[in-house]
């Protein structure tokens, strides 16, 4: 198991009026971070993983601790928890040698861009996910806790969220 490792500059733009990196700026961060794992670490070896395309269906994101702008990068961990036959889920950490900042998740489906449509997951990108796939610790944590309480796993709505998460 491994996990792709990002160092993502901080700009001075990315902060909001109450000084830190602003919300939708994680987004980014974490699309930089997808951009390299998928883009230029997979067709690294001459392979043409993922140059189909691929489109986000799905964005979660747990904001942990502000983040103020610095002259260091943060750091993006990226690696799989999920590769089914239609979509791939990544995770991320978003983090420092200080502080955990942002959790987040995002549900890739791979497209045919000439077809507009959604593909399936090729055989050759399913090999290079698997050296990052991971068992998701949400999920794990998720189920274990349900089974305590003796409620579904997916909390409010069936919106699933970490252990410490609040809803609002």
């Amino acid at each position: 198991m491994a996990r792709h490792i990002y160092p993502c500059p901080l700009r001075w733009s990315d902060m909001d009026a109450f000084g830190h990196v602003n919300n939708v700026t994680f987004l980014r961060y974490l699309e930089e971070a997808r951009v390299d794992f998928m883009w230029r670490l997979a067709p690294g070896n001459g392979s043409d993983a993922f140059t189909g395309g691929v489109v986000v269906a799905r964005h979660e994101i747990d904001y942990l601790k502000p983040l103020v702008h610095r002259h260091s990068p943060v750091t993006v961990e990226t690696w799989v928890t999920e590769i089914k036959a239609a979509y791939l889920t990544l995770r991320y950490e978003i983090k420092d040698e200080d502080a955990l900042y942002v959790r987040a998740a995002t549900r890739i489906v791979p497209y045919d861009l000439d077809q507009s449509r959604p593909r399936r997951v090729s055989p050759e990108e399913e090999k290079f996910l698997t050296e990052y796939l991971e068992p998701d610790p949400v999920k794990k944590g998720a189920g274990k806790a349900a089974a305590k309480s003796g409620r579904s796993a997916g909390g409010v709505g069936g919106a699933e969220r970490p252990e410490g998460a609040v809803a609002v």
